[in-house]
């Protein structure tokens, strides 16, 4: 019975960091769409694709396995998984990976 249950508890961590990868896809998806397909005279941003997918991607399946170490109370885990997705934060903040292409301005900009 307790292979069961760790069977069990394995697959619900397993879909909790899907989940959250899935999340963090859906959240970045409006950048995306700003970023790639086109903003201020059709100018493109393709850094929005290729860093800012990836990190929002791997913030999601980080905070997913952050929830699932907490839940399981694994708080070394959850930790390590904490301090990942700090640092992927970091690097978002730090290259502005979501930034999109420049907004149109009216006079006076």
């Amino acid at each position: 019975m307790e292979n069961r249950s760790e069977a069990v508890r394995g697959t619900l961590g397993c879909l909790v960091v899907a989940a959250g990868g899935a999340a963090g896809v859906l959240a970045w998806a409006p950048y995306g769409r700003h970023g790639i397909f086109g903003g201020f005279e059709g100018t493109s941003e393709w850094n929005v694709l290729w860093l800012g997918l990836p990190v929002m991607t791997l913030g999601g399946i980080a905070a997913g396995f952050t929830l699932a170490a907490l839940a399981g109370r694994k708080w070394r885990r959850a930790l390590g998984a904490a301090a990942v997705l700090a640092a992927l934060a970091g690097f978002g903040v730090a290259f502005d990976v979501l930034e999109g292409p420049p907004l149109a301005c009216g006079p006076g900009c």
